[in-house]
């Protein structure tokens, strides 16, 4: 095990043409506090939570020291924001101070988040409010519960500095982000639109060493990288659908070019079942509604393979693209079969999630509440009323209902098998917006139990758990009136 001092850095990144970044160090937030750390991705970075002292990871990672071995730099893209190309863009509040090999040999990027002022910053103070800090710092553990792919956080950390923002001064705070990639489909935009075709070929060259090297044996490997692109993030959408994720800002700078969830903001996971739910307030348009998200996925993935035609043939990038739909609505259905507890493959089973999901919308259903309560499920009255507690009107699921259960005849393991297994992937929690926004409250008076507690639970979110049994049942009334913007 490794302590902060002895961690094992090798920055690749800074390796490349100085261009790519900036060097520059954190501005010190001031008295820092260690709110919160996460044991398990400590354990990931070979660190010994035991032997880690909050008042040392408040003081590296609030800027106020520095990591032996780090290289801090904020890295330039550009990307597309609402469909708009923004040359301007690059890390503008996030500094990543390098990257850690842990001794399973996995190459881990450490991004501090509320940095401060970088080269990018243009009119933003580079700092990160406690309001969204506590949100990505749980919801990427929540994502993670769920099998969902995503960056994570070893800790949070706050600050008695304040930030203005638009409902006034708001505590500062920074989330300490873990992955193996912060490499976005903007940074591949940026060298092509600034017409630097041999910049982008070195980058290129870096992503398939380091994230794509199984392409390095195909005849085209930037082709072979790009459908490798394709079909995760083709996966990670229908992810996102199956289990009622809205995003909300799904601009091309913040998309993961090894098909992970990043950078979230004003995220939401749907109370009731939604198809035109707008996250982001500031959305007016509904570009990045829930329905539009596997469309302006594809969008994104236009943009980023358009980045290599230098590289790769027009008609072949275009052939790759245009297998996209078939990838998306594979996955989804086979996220919606696990959900179900169909454990084989049925063509009629297409239509049976499709209606099943017309119910939810008519009914205003909670899906993740449904699922659960499904895998209870066995004919009797009791688990029936269960059920119909969930809609708007109880009858509505009689004709769905009979011909699910007619279908699940037709599998081959016992109900007791198929309820196990529909529970390892149904959640009895997930991190809905009010329950963010009650850690967010006691946080800023002072109090982190319920960040910390939030964490535990949405760690392991298909285990009951009678401490917090509430949060597997309706939200309160007061919860449909949260607003969520970009502000952060």
């Amino acid at each position: 095990m490794h302590t902060l001092d002895t961690l094992s850095f090798d920055n690749s990144y800074t390796q490349l043409p100085e261009h790519f970044f900036q060097r520059v160090k954190p501005t010190p937030l001031t008295d820092p506090y260690l709110i919160s750390l996460n044991t398990e991705v400590a354990q990931w970075l070979d660190l010994d939570p035991c032997a880690l002292k909050p008042d040392r990871l408040a003081e590296i990672f609030s800027g106020q020291a520095s990591l032996p071995g780090a290289d801090p730099i904020a890295m330039k893209y550009t990307g597309h924001q609402f469909g708009v190309y923004n040359p301007d863009l690059g890390d503008g509040r996030g500094v990543l101070l390098g990257e850690v090999i842990n001794e399973a040999g996995e190459r881990l990027d450490l991004h501090l988040k509320g940095a401060g002022k970088t080269p990018f910053s243009r009119f933003g103070d580079g700092r990160a409010v406690l309001r969204s800090s506590i949100r990505e710092y749980l919801v990427s553990e929540a994502m993670h519960g769920l099998g969902i792919p995503t960056t994570r956080a070893l800790c949070l950390v706050g600050s008695k500095q304040l930030a203005m923002r638009d409902g006034g001064m708001e505590p500062c705070a920074t989330v300490l982000r873990v992955t193996p990639c912060h490499v976005r489909f903007g940074h591949f935009e940026y060298f092509y639109y600034s017409r630097r075709h041999d910049d982008l070929k070195i980058l290129a060259d870096y992503c398939l060493e380091r994230y794509f090297s199984d392409c390095l044996e195909q005849d085209n490997p930037y082709l072979a990288m790009l459908q490798v692109i394709i079909r995760r993030t083709a996966k990670l959408v229908a992810q996102w659908q199956a289990y009622g994720f809205v995003h909300a800002v799904l601009n091309t700078d913040n998309m993961s070019l090894i098909g992970e969830t990043f950078d979230y903001g004003p995220f939401s996971f749907m109370d009731t079942y939604k198809p035109d739910t707008i996250s982001n307030q500031n959305d007016h348009k509904g570009r990045y509604a829930f329905s539009q998200q596997p469309a302006v996925v594809h969008w994104n993935l236009a943009c980023l393979a358009q980045t290599l035609l230098t590289l790769v043939d027009k008609d072949a990038l275009v052939k790759a693209l245009d297998g996209y739909p078939a990838l998306y609505e594979v996955a989804f259905l086979e996220q919606m079969r696990g959900r179900l507890g169909l454990a084989q493959a049925e063509e009629q089973d297409t239509q049976l999630v499709d209606d099943l999901l017309q119910l939810f919308t008519e009914q205003a259903v909670d899906m993740n509440r449904f699922f659960r309560r499904l895998a209870e499920f066995d004919g009797s009255e009791a688990s029936l009323t269960k059920l119909m507690e969930l809609l708007r009107n109880p009858a509505a699921i009689n004709d769905w209902l009979l011909r699910y259960e007619h279908r699940l005849q037709r599998e081959d393991q016992p109900a007791a098998q198929r309820a196990e297994q529909m529970n390892k992937i149904n959640p009895e929690f997930v991190l809905r917006n009010y329950m963010a926004q009650e850690a967010i409250r006691t946080a800023t008076d002072g109090d982190f139990t319920l960040v910390n507690d939030l964490l535990a639970l949405l760690r392991k979110p298909m285990q009951p758990n009678k401490q917090f049994a509430y949060y597997a049942e309706s939200p309160p009334d007061w919860a449909g009136a949260i607003c969520l913007t970009c502000s952060s």
